[in-house]
């Protein structure tokens, strides 16, 4: 006598036919829209572009003092007082960012017919410092009288503070003029914004160099009456990239 009986409407999970069964289930599964991809984004990148002016108030200079000598020992000794001398005058006038940029010393040779000849040594000693615009002149003169043997560059920039403020405003200006551009493509295209995904700033990059004024020896300059050093402007570029989703 039979006690337990498979109904004829099951498939035995031993049948080969139920395992068909089940992969053709799993596959019929795997079809469904659950496991579909979503659509990917419409996305628009626009750069915009901005440009503030700021006035210089400040000269920036570059100068310093040249030696020749006999020997290496005497040109060394020598630049060393005379920039000591300027130095401490400099000093004297509280200029700002003072700072050594250059020391050198080398052999001075001079050629006569395809002969290398030994004419003695230079030594140099180059500083640069800031100060208010409207000093340069007068201390440019100072420097001579205290030493200095050559000026090799004079140029203008704003102060710290001045330029952070553009640097911002020119920013402003790039974000409006990325906004801008976006919506003029998108209105032309009767597209809608929807979402800045990603905001890139590739500025407020630092700001253009110094305008610079001459470059010249001080020895040709001591003659001459103090000429007025008037600064001018400095420009400041900043740029903005955004990435925009839109729809209909």
């Amino acid at each position: 006598m039979t006690l337990f009986s498979t109904p004829s409407s099951v498939t035995p999970i031993h049948s080969p036919r139920f395992w068909s069964l089940l992969v053709a289930s799993f596959l019929l599964g795997s079809s469904s829209p659950l496991g579909a991809e979503p659509a990917p984004l419409r996305v628009l990148t626009v750069t915009g572009q901005g440009t503030e002016r700021v006035a210089t108030t400040l000269a920036q200079v570059d100068l310093g003092v040249e030696v020749r000598a006999e020997t290496a020992a005497a040109a060394q000794a020598e630049t060393a007082r005379l920039s000591n001398q300027v130095v401490d005058f400099l000093r004297s006038r509280a200029v700002e960012k003072l700072e050594t940029t250059g020391v050198r010393l080398q052999a001075d040779y001079d050629y006569v017919d395809n002969q290398r000849r030994l004419r003695g040594y230079v030594g140099t000693n180059t500083v640069r410092f800031r100060l208010p615009t409207e000093q340069a002149g007068a201390v440019l003169d100072q420097a001579v009288s205290a030493g200095a043997t050559r000026i090799d560059n004079v140029s203008f920039i704003a102060g710290d503070a001045a330029l952070a403020a553009a640097q911002k405003a020119a920013l402003q200006k790039a974000t409006a003029d990325a906004q801008a551009q976006a919506q003029t493509v998108l209105g032309a295209l009767k597209l809608q914004a929807q979402n800045i995904i990603q905001i890139t700033l590739d500025g407020a990059p630092a700001p253009e160099g110094p305008r610079p004024m001459f470059a010249a020896r001080a020895d040709s300059l001591a003659a001459a009456p103090p000429a007025p050093v008037i600064g001018g402007e400095q420009t400041v570029q900043a740029s903005v990239t955004l990435q925009i989703t839109f729809g209909d």
